[in-house]
């Protein structure tokens, strides 16, 4: 990843119709080493913008003038294939709406216009790595609300899980109930490493982008069902690691993988 240490420095584009926003989300970014490529208005700069500057994450707001966010990361990611870069939506609670569209159409997340300068950074960083940007509260309430559309979620198309093994299902099952890494670890009494290796392993087998494709595809496939909430502190339990880190071999039998 580059991180400005170890690479060049991590560059993002920041779409937002009021230059407040752009101006004081590009201060806290550039405060931490983060590039601010370029600057958007509406949609149609952004999508300039990211053909222009190569950018890793983008900062997209939704509601702008002559092309909306929706439409904009449409474009970005349909534009930019394998290369296309991670985009983050910006939002308000009374947006909510939109964001389902907006996860659909292939953004890897998305920010309250509140966020903490620290979640911000932290937030693109996070996102440029390669994870998802699911803040388990707000991203299942939003996902539980418009998982069931009539309108199927195109970036997202049905697949088989028949693939997966049980502890995959029940990682995946855990993981779109909102659970973080660290939860899922402390919930299925893994490490945090085999917990990652265990999404990477799902996300591979499903040929999904991120997390979020992958949480979509758990309630559109009837893994898991609207209203769903997370499991309690006696719900299902999985086998413990060994002490050295690596997962016991008794488990993973025992797990189907």
């Amino acid at each position: 990843m580059a991180d400005g240490v170890n690479g060049p420095p991590l560059r993002a584009v920041i779409a937002d119709d009021q230059a407040l926003v752009r101006t004081g989300f590009g201060m806290i970014l550039a405060a931490d080493g983060i590039e601010v490529a370029a600057e958007a208005a509406d949609g149609a700069e952004a999508v300039a913008a990211v053909r222009r500057t190569r950018p890793d994450v983008v900062l997209m707001d939704i509601r702008m003038p002559r092309m909306d966010g929706i439409e904009a990361t449409g474009r970005i990611l349909a534009e930019n294939g394998g290369t296309a870069p991670r985009v983050v939506i910006l939002t308000t609670y009374d947006l909510d709406h939109y964001v389902y569209a907006a996860l659909a159409a292939g953004a890897s997340g998305f920010l309250l216009k509140d966020v903490t300068p620290e979640h911000l950074v932290a937030a693109v960083r996070l996102v440029r790595s390669g994870d998802a940007l699911l803040a388990p509260t707000i991203t299942r309430r939003l996902i539980e609300r418009f998982a069931h559309r009539e309108e199927p979620a195109a970036a997202v198309p049905h697949r088989d899980l028949r693939g997966l093994t049980p502890r995959e299902l029940e990682v995946l099952r855990l993981l779109a109930t909102g659970l973080s890494n660290a939860e899922l670890a402390d919930r299925l009494f893994l490490s945090p490493t085999t917990v990652k290796t265990h999404v990477g392993r799902i996300l591979s087998k499903l040929g999904l982008r991120d997390r979020v494709q992958a949480v979509i595809l758990a309630y559109e496939t009837g893994l898991i069902a609207p209203g769903a909430s997370r499991p309690g502190p006696d719900g299902h339990h999985g086998h413990r690691d060994r002490e050295d880190g690596r997962e016991d071999p008794n488990a993973r039998a025992a797990d189907g993988g």
